[in-house]
């Protein structure tokens, strides 16, 4: 009987505590993770030998000519694959409010690898933080380079998203954003680098000791109209030490910056950017920088300049739901140096380490697509045609490029990828 009265009696005591807990979980806001993401396959065929990244899926443009024994190009041959590796996972992420702001967060990967080595392995692509007054948000982590603007880049189907005429980084970063007024916002960012990295790697941004300083203006100047501006500059440490193991003190800077507009109506959309970089190489551009001098031959000390890049681009759809067309158009040009550079021949291969595309004078791309959404499932296809204007070499077999690393004379070669994807959304 005893044991009962205390049985009865505990039960009693916990009944309001029941209540009062559900009370709380149903005042609860919904916290937690959602999981969002696509599996896609990608099926493509070109027409020759490419420059590109992951066994071909991320094209940046066609191979030069390479004559064998008998003058046929050797580079003629073309290939094909089919990979999966762009499938994406996404967690969106929300949590209850710090210093009187809204809380999110991002963490985002996909099975595209580090490396061809490094094929299907899973690869972070976001992880930051967010706090959200207002008018002011906060950014923490990893995510896109500001030059890459998210609402304006190109709507390809293929994942080079563009590349090499659009900017295309992902950085660890801080990012202040701040409305002004109602259309506009201003945002500064200071960003390092990680996967995609200048010569040398993420350590020749961090020896240098300062980040990469980057702000851009947005305003949407109506509901159907957007326009923005960026810029930025970053400063390299390109070595510790000589080759003669001398301490190597000299740094390299570039600016970066863009302009940009889209314009959404109801039947299409239309997006378009224009691009100056000096130092483009992080941004997957054709670019990077030459040896300007060597100061102290001896010593092997050297001093350094950065190429000019200029680009531009477009980028048109439809907005239908279940079929969309659309039109991708680029054009990518060297620019060379402002100051004259060492080892002008650029056959000993000093000055093309430090670049991407040194021996190339200009770049275009013409692409078509076509949609067609069902639910949750897409079917999509593509056709990328690349043209890349190589420089051509002298009767001495010395390339035909000045003293600020322009190409005076070159050759065209084009490639064509037919590429069809299949999605599937969750």
């Amino acid at each position: 009987m005893k044991n009962l009265k205390r049985f009865i009696i505990i039960v009693l005591l916990m009944v309001p505590i029941a209540l009062s807990a559900q009370n709380s979980d149903e005042d609860k806001p919904d916290y937690g993770i959602h999981w969002s993401g696509f599996v896609k396959n990608d099926f493509f065929f070109d027409t020759r030998q490419v420059v590109s990244a992951r066994e071909g899926h991320f094209l940046l443009y066609p191979t030069p000519v390479s004559l064998d024994v008998d003058d046929k190009d050797i580079n003629a041959q073309g290939g094909l694959n089919f990979l999966s590796i762009q499938s994406r996972l996404t967690g969106k992420i929300t949590g209850p409010d710090a210093f009187g702001a809204k809380t999110s967060g991002v963490i985002e990967g996909a099975f595209f690898g580090h490396s061809n080595l490094d094929i299907n392995g899973f690869r972070l692509r976001h992880a930051f933080v967010k706090l959200d007054w207002t008018n002011t948000q906060l950014l923490f982590g990893q995510y896109w380079h500001m030059m890459f603007v998210p609402e304006c880049f190109p709507g390809t189907i293929s994942f080079n998203t563009g590349v090499p005429f659009q900017y295309f980084s992902r950085n660890p970063q801080i990012r202040l954003t701040q409305k002004i007024g109602d259309n506009a916002k201003f945002a500064i960012a200071a960003a390092t680098q990680r996967d995609f990295a200048s010569p040398g790697g993420y350590t020749s941004l961090s020896n240098a000791m300062i980040p990469d300083m980057q702000a851009q203006f947005q305003i949407k100047a109506s509901d159907a109209l957007l326009v923005g501006l960026t810029g930025g500059y970053k400063t390299l440490k390109p070595r510790l030490s000589t080759n003669a193991n001398y301490i190597a003190e000299n740094t390299v800077g570039g600016f970066t910056s863009n302009l940009f507009m889209r314009l959404k109506t109801e039947p299409i959309t239309v997006k378009l950017q224009g691009i100056w970089a000096q130092n483009a190489f992080d941004g997957l551009m054709i670019g990077g920088f030459m040896i300007k001098d060597f100061t102290d031959p001896a010593k092997d000390y050297r001093s350094y300049t950065p190429i000019n890049t200029m680009s531009a681009w477009l980028d048109i759809h439809t907005n239908g739901k279940k079929y969309q067309f659309g039109l991708f158009a680029g054009y990518s040009q060297n620019m060379g140096s402002f100051d004259e550079v060492a080892d002008t021949v650029f056959n000993a291969g000093m000055n093309t380490s430090y670049a991407r595309g040194a021996n190339i004078d200009f770049l275009y791309r013409v692409s078509p697509r076509m949609h067609v959404n069902c639910g949750k499932f897409r079917l999509a296809g593509e056709v990328e045609y690349t043209v890349a204007a190589y420089a051509t070499a002298d009767e001495f077999g010395a390339l035909n490029i000045d003293k600020y690393g322009k190409i005076t004379e070159s050759e065209m070669v084009g490639n064509v990828r037919l590429l069809m994807s299949a999605y599937y959304f969750f």
